[in-house]
């Protein structure tokens, strides 16, 4: 989701390809925070082989818990979005805005994104459990970095999965963000999930809070951050330029909403 690739010349076919591996009513403004039902932090795993445990849901949501844990369904609905964390906020309050109360979420990890050939194995697992107690399960991912193994994984279980390489994709509308693809293979995004948690899944992970001096490694070849913003909300803006000034890039903020995603709730 967040690994930095080399944008260099030589490389430019390849990292399209992973791009793309990789790549009611709307809420345009606002926070979505609500008081969404999350998780206990810590409550949830992800074994090596894959094996799931979904935590209880409790008290209000963390963005920690989202990361590290999930979030587990209500068992309510006829239909379970089994979504990543990084998208549970924008997943529930469309749910709680427009009443689709026939909508059920459950989370896997969001970190999971810094380690991608453990998310299929994940969604194998969760499918197996929940699928049973569901008319359908929306898989609430794109292909993620895992080289068409989500969608190997829908195939085999009947699921269906969102739109896109990737939820930049979803989120910028998949046929807008394909159409500016070629000409941004430099640039490096962030969601507003990513710009809340950005030292969780790339300052710390890459070591760049013990390394600084790594930082021209990883990035040396991107030009500009670019902030994909779900909501309206100076705070979350300030981060992401902060991000973009720690990592010396140049700094885009754009206005998305929850694009593809809406019409893809809509329909389920």
């Amino acid at each position: 989701m967040v690994t930095p690739h080399d944008p260099s010349p030589d490389s430019a076919s390849g990292n399209r390809r992973r791009s793309r591996r990789h790549t009611v009513r709307s809420l345009r403004s606002g926070s979505a925070s609500g008081s969404d039902p999350v998780v206990r932090p810590g409550s949830g795993s992800v074994g090596r082989d894959g094996t799931l445990a979904l935590p209880e849901v409790t008290a209000p949501a963390t963005d920690a818990a989202l990361t590290e844990s999930g979030l587990a369904p209500r068992g309510q609905g006829r239909v379970l979005v089994l979504a990543c964390g990084a998208i549970a906020r924008e997943v529930m309050a469309l749910i709680r805005l427009n009443g689709l109360d026939h909508l059920d979420l459950a989370c896997l990890p969001a970190i999971l994104h810094n380690t991608p050939d453990r998310i299929a194995p994940a969604l194998r697992a969760a499918i197996a459990k929940h699928q049973p107690n569901y008319d359908r399960i929306i898989v609430g991912y794109g292909d993620c970095g895992t080289g068409g193994e989500i969608d190997r994984v829908c195939a085999e279980t009947g699921a269906t999965r969102l739109p896109g390489a990737h939820c930049y994709a979803f989120f910028s509308g998949v046929e807008t963000f394909d159409a500016v693809a070629e000409d941004e293979i430099a640039a490096f995004y962030l969601t507003d999930f990513l710009a809340r948690q950005f030292d969780a899944f790339v300052t710390r992970p890459l070591g760049l809070d013990r390394h600084p001096e790594l930082r021209d490694i990883y990035f040396g070849n991107y030009e500009k951050l670019v902030y994909l913003a779900q909501t309206d909300d100076p705070k979350l803006t300030e981060a992401a330029q902060a991000a973009a000034d720690r990592l010396g890039l140049a700094f885009e903020r754009r206005q998305t909403g929850y694009g593809d995603l809406v019409p893809a709730l809509q329909d389920a």
